[in-house]
């Protein structure tokens, strides 16, 4: 029997009480030094819905696993279909007020680096530079095969092109790209191979069960170890892809601090958790170091 991947987190101890106080936050990045992680939480105001948080999307929707995807042609199929229709909606995202101020926080020389668990692109949308995608990305497509990486724009005209009149209506769609079809709408999709050499492919992005590339956790492992300190925006912390840079932080003496509504798994590693609305806090640490000009929407 296959083992899923870890989708849920239930607190099994008492963890420490959250404010809604952001002035921790702003003392740190008015110190200089930080580094931001951020999670599914930051984007839900541009419309993308998070996994865990109220209303998230594992109540209705298992994420994909590398292990189903590389076996079965049916998961493939069906992935493909529910992706190309919920890559649309992808496309038409934009920053809120959260991913500009993160940019802005980098614009004032406040960060030492950005890490996002997000494969939306939408910090680079707002400005931020050298973000280092931990899960990879949607807007990159590889083959399994030969390793050509090609833009996803690309795959989404040659399926558009393989599946002329696919124009299902969607129940809803998930942070990972996927769009809730039923299995009647998705089951005459056609995937298309890859052009140089008919292999299989995948979005260039870290799935379930999946490993994230050795030299980009090196790669973050080090950020963290520059930084003064970790901020972690909108991520229940749940998978360990994340959580370790928080015990790296934490076991290094660099102080922690965490935004997000609801208890994460890295409470107990952190010096406070602010329990308020993403794009409303950043907007008030902003306003409290006097770059809020920065964050509001041109």
């Amino acid at each position: 029997m296959r083992m899923r991947p870890t989708l849920s987190w239930t607190p099994t101890e008492d963890l420490p009480p959250a404010t809604t106080d952001p002035e921790p936050v702003a003392d740190a990045l008015g110190t200089g030094g930080v580094l931001v992680l951020s999670g599914a939480g930051i984007s839900t105001e541009s419309g993308i819905p998070d996994y865990r948080g109220e209303g998230g999307s594992l109540g209705r929707h298992t994420p994909m696993t590398f292990q189903d995807f590389t076996a079965s042609a049916r998961a493939r199929r069906r992935y493909w279909a529910r992706s190309h229709l919920g890559w649309r909606t992808f496309g038409r995202a934009r920053p809120n007020a959260g991913h500009r101020a993160v940019a802005a926080f980098g614009r004032h020389g406040l960060l030492s680096g950005v890490i996002t668990q997000n494969v939306d692109g939408l910090h680079q949308a707002a400005g931020s530079e050298d973000v280092v995608e931990l899960h990879g990305s949607l807007a990159r497509v590889v083959c399994l095969a030969c390793g050509a990486f090609s833009p996803r724009r690309e795959l989404a005209e040659r399926l558009q092109e393989a599946n002329p009149g696919f124009e299902p209506v969607a129940a809803g769609i998930n942070p990972d790209g996927d769009a809730d079809l039923t299995d009647a709408q998705d089951g005459h999709f056609r995937v298309v191979p890859c052009t140089i050499c008919g292999g299989i492919l995948k979005p260039d992005v870290v799935f379930f069960g999946e490993n994230v590339p050795p030299g980009r956790v090196e790669h973050c492992r080090e950020l963290v170890r520059e930084s003064a300190s970790l901020l972690v925006l909108g991520s229940s912390l749940t998978v360990m892809s994340g959580l370790r840079f928080v015990r790296q932080a934490a076991q290094a003496g660099k102080p922690v601090l965490i935004v997000n509504r609801e208890p994460t798994r890295g409470d107990r590693h952190a010096f406070t958790r602010v329990s308020l609305p993403l794009g409303a806090a950043l907007t008030t640490v902003a306003e409290r170091l006097g770059i809020a000009h920065h964050v509001r929407e041109s």
